[in-house]
């Protein structure tokens, strides 16, 4: 999300004509929301920061497990940023479901996904299809 302010206030409107906004704004860089939507309880999870790197979405996944513990089953609906199936996300699955971890079984995009999906695991990604972000219950 991209912080913008308006350069200048809008000036009230006059009546029979209609609002003139200014068009020149102030940048004031950008946050970037990573949010879970817990189903079962209705809770969104978030995370606020400046990046979003595979690290930033591992540490998301990490608060959101960290607060929901007890859970048997773990299931993701995502979509499919690169972010979302990297190889730290695998590495973090891995380690949560005490599988091997294997890099080299895992160095592209369809080998990650594929393991992130496999239904066996305690923590199931479920991938959007392409383009589907309007499936997002979080935005």
């Amino acid at each position: 999300m991209q912080i913008l302010q308006r350069a200048h206030p809008t000036p009230l409107a006059q009546p029979g004509k209609p609002e003139k906004r200014e068009h020149a704004y102030i940048r004031h860089g950008v946050r970037v929301l990573i949010a879970s939507f817990v189903v079962p309880t209705g809770q969104v999870l978030w995370h606020l920061g400046p990046t979003r790197t595979s690290e930033d979405f591992a540490a998301h996944l990490a608060n959101v497990l960290r607060q929901l513990p007890a859970m048997q089953h773990y299931d993701w609906v995502v979509d499919n940023l690169n972010t979302h199936w990297s190889l730290e996300v695998c590495r973090l699955v891995a380690a949560w479901c005490d599988l091997p971890f294997v890099p080299k079984a895992l160095q592209r995009g369809v080998q990650r996904r594929a393991f992130l999906s496999d239904p066996t695991h305690k923590h199931v990604r479920h991938f959007t299809p392409k383009h589907g972000a309007w499936l997002n219950q979080v935005e």
